[in-house]
């Protein structure tokens, strides 16, 4: 058994993938959802969406996974418990401890974990089935090997198909620091999509260095299939619903083994929405289709080469095309302009454009409006079987797909003209709005009956209504179990943790060593150094990557990580917990959980103080000061051209405003990347401990002899920002 799993991201969009073949769709509401920029749900339109689905046996998964406040705590719960019993299948969630919280509340919910919240190896799926999620959505960049290991673990669900995030799943901070929008709440800008360029040999041109192509994993669905995953995921709540139909399609041809289908399908999608000619994801490698520098858009699929002919552009081609139809034109393989359909030629068509095209251009396809007519006039129905008794002296009978119906009063004789089989029929081929395609089974007529078409109708409609009812209605409990919000804690931390690539000289209760390679002796980066020492995790890593760094972690007093792998990975060390900042931890249900399961742990950056004050336990830090880690890259933004790699430590992202974003190159078995801010951070931590990120700091001893002395860091930190200290995300 496995599911293709499509998105909506309004109704036409949901009819699309239910119309097209869906086993189950995702959709968010108007409150919590990661695309806020959808149109979503409010609470009765998802009841009509789940109850129209219901009829075909299609689930639906409601996206509640946003990061949540301690502000947000009550309504939140309160929403998620009314979706419940509204009919949801089940609730995609990316804050684990509320999660955790709700479902021990009410066991009957039915939890999935988002993407956001980092699951790529064993240990995390073994935390999300112990906080009693069921199914884990698995990070993009989760490799093949570890998926076939989760999927033993727990259900499985993994994306197949749509846009890919450049950061690493829940970790991107980028649109927030840069923007004050915050992608953990659904507000992402896409600065990953905006021009950039590093200064390294053959990438200082402005490009879209960091803008990955489309994912289209193709074939290789059924190699996942085969490694146990239960869920095939199509990303693209922003997209159209002819996109939505055209996957939805694609996927559900290879699955059913329909090749002769398959490859006008792709045609299909590629036109429906294609960034970059796609790439088949890193659970496969990075490929070298997996950066799309020159296209950032929709690029669509070839159909011909520009000659200029009589100052007109024609483009020599052996497709039709229509009015109304839309093209890209690329010249040496980068974005140039568009394009609309101009008239029928010999041998091709003419295109109308806004900038004047040269011999060679490409041409490609963006709109299509006879495959889109065509993709949007897909329908899916119900063949119900029915039958029908009528018998003078008897109250009437129908049988509809096995749901039987009986009227109230018996039938009297008829006067004049009896009903006929054929009053029957007719009369249960008005289906009204209902995707039914009525099959007839015994119609039987018995003496003179009599029943008026008014009357006739009436039964007709209540015994529909009795037979959509037995395939919509879901018996769920009222929820009643109080969801209790821990208490705010009041307590104070005043240690002082420092992240830093050595340690050498630093001044701090604990210090957080971030290697520039997982596999060099570390013995020399702790000169000097008297306090605990901790080993920095990153959020994403390999199952491989996990059990080269545990022979490592055996010289450290606890582990530091980023991701809620830690927790499972630090309890099989034996070893303590520093939560980090990448656990995102914004309300009391995080706090409390890490504040009794872990050393220590560290606030959201995306918090004010005022937002964090309640998570004040005696265990608890704020990041302050340094650097501000924005993103996490989980492959080469060089494409992996390993054979003229300078193998810099520190590169430097700058975008078109020209704000220079460190860009640091690090090593586990491959090159990993990290983004920090263009200013470091300087903000007041309030009671909680303060920890500072030297990471891309030259000095980081000198540095850490000035925490808590604010102008003298200011003098050295330069640039600087309260980040989010003072000023709330949206």
């Amino acid at each position: 058994m496995c599911e293709i799993l499509a998105p909506a991201g309004d109704k036409n969009s949901a009819l699309a993938a239910i119309n097209s073949g869906a086993d189950a769709i995702y959709l968010g509401l108007k409150q919590f959802s990661a695309r806020s920029s959808a149109d979503n749900f409010g609470l009765e339109e998802l009841k009509e969406i789940i109850n129209y689905a219901a009829l075909f046996g299609v689930r639906v998964h409601v996206a509640m996974n946003t990061l949540v406040k301690q502000s947000e705590a009550e309504d939140f719960i309160n929403c998620a418990k009314a979706v419940w019993r509204a009919g949801a299948d089940a609730i995609i969630m990316q804050d684990i401890f509320l999660g955790r919280a709700l479902k021990k509340a009410c066991p009957e919910i039915v939890l999935h974990l988002s993407t956001q919240a980092g699951v790529c190896n064993e240990y995390g799926a073994a935390f999300a089935k112990e906080c009693g999620f069921s199914r884990v959505i698995l990070a993009r960049e989760t490799q093949f090997k570890d998926i076939e290991k989760i999927a033993k673990i727990i259900e499985t669900e993994v994306f197949v198909q749509g846009a890919l995030c450049t950061c690493f799943s829940g970790q991107c901070y980028l649109s927030s620091f840069a923007g004050g929008n915050s992608g953990n709440r659904g507000r992402c800008k896409q600065p990953c999509r905006k021009l950039y360029s590093i200064d390294r040999k053959g990438f200082e041109d402005k490009a879209y260095r960091i803008s990955l192509s489309d994912l289209c994993v193709g074939e290789n669905i059924l190699k996942l299939k085969d490694a146990g995953v239960y869920s095939f995921k199509i990303e693209g709540r922003m997209r159209r619903p002819e996109y939505v139909s055209a996957a939805v399609t694609y996927y559900r041809d290879i699955i059913d083994g329909d090749s002769g289908a398959t490859s006008g399908d792709l045609s299909a999608l590629k036109r429906t929405y294609n960034r970059g000619n796609y790439t088949r994801g890193l659970a496969f490698g990075q490929d070298k289709s997996f950066l799309s520098a020159a296209v950032q858009g929709h690029i669509g699929e070839y159909v011909g080469t520009v000659k200029v002919a009589g100052g007109r552009f024609f483009c020599e081609s052996a497709q039709k095309f229509n009015k109304g139809d839309g093209f890209k034109i690329l010249r040496s393989g980068t974005e140039l302009c568009g394009g609309v359909f101009d008239g029928d030629g010999k041998g091709g068509f003419f295109i109308s454009s806004s900038k004047r095209l040269k011999n060679g251009d490409k041409v490609f396809v963006t709109t299509d409006t006879v495959l889109n007519s065509r993709l949007s006039a897909k329908k899916r129905v119900i063949k119900p079987v029915v039958c029908a008794w009528f018998e003078e002296g008897q109250p009437p009978r129908a049988s509809i797909g096995g749901v039987e119906y009986a009227g109230e009063e018996k039938l009297p004789a008829a006067d004049n003209r009896p009903l006929s089989e054929e009053d029957i029929i007719s009369c249960f081929k008005k289906v009204g709005n209902l995707p039914f395609e009525v099959q007839f089974g015994e119609i039987s007529v018995s003496g003179r009956p009599y029943l008026g078409m008014a009357a006739l109708n009436a039964f007709r409609r209540a015994a529909y209504d009795k037979y959509v009812n037995s395939l919509t209605e879901k018996v769920r409990d009222d929820c009643a179990a109080e969801v209790q919000i821990p208490a705010a804690f009041c307590s104070a931390d005043k240690k002082t943790a420092v992240i830093s690539t050595d340690l050498s000289g630093v001044r701090a209760d604990i210090g957080i060593l971030k290697p520039q390679s997982y596999g060099e002796d570390f013995s020399a980066l702790f000169n000097g150094f008297a306090g605990e020492k901790f080993l920095y995790l990153p959020p994403y890593l390999s199952g491989d990557e996990v059990e080269k760094i545990k022979s490592v972690a055996v010289f450290f007093d606890g582990v530091y990580c980023d991701g809620f792998y830690g927790v499972m990975l630090a309890r099989e060390l034996k070893k303590p917990l520093f939560a980090g900042s990448g656990f995102n931890t914004g309300n009391t249900f995080a706090a409390e959980y890490l504040k009794n399961n872990a050393k220590y742990f560290c606030a959201s950056k995306e918090l004010t103080l005022s937002e964090s004050s309640p998570l004040c336990a005696d265990n608890a830090f704020a990041l302050c000061a340094g650097g501000i880690k924005v993103m996490d890259l989980i492959y080469c933004p060089f494409g992996r051209t390993c054979s003229s790699c300078d193998k810099r430590g520190i590169y430097t992202l700058t975008d078109d405003a020209g704000r220079e974003f460190p860009l640091r190159r690090y090593e586990t078995s491959l090159c990993r990347f990290e983004l920090y801010n263009c200013a470091n951070l300087l903000t007041p931590c309030g009671n909680f401990g303060a920890l500072a990120d030297f990471t891309v700091m030259r000095n980081p001893a000198e540095l850490s002899l000035l925490l808590g002395d604010e102008a003298a860091l200011k003098a050295k930190l330069n640039k600087v920002t309260r980040g989010h200290g003072q000023s709330p995300v949206l």
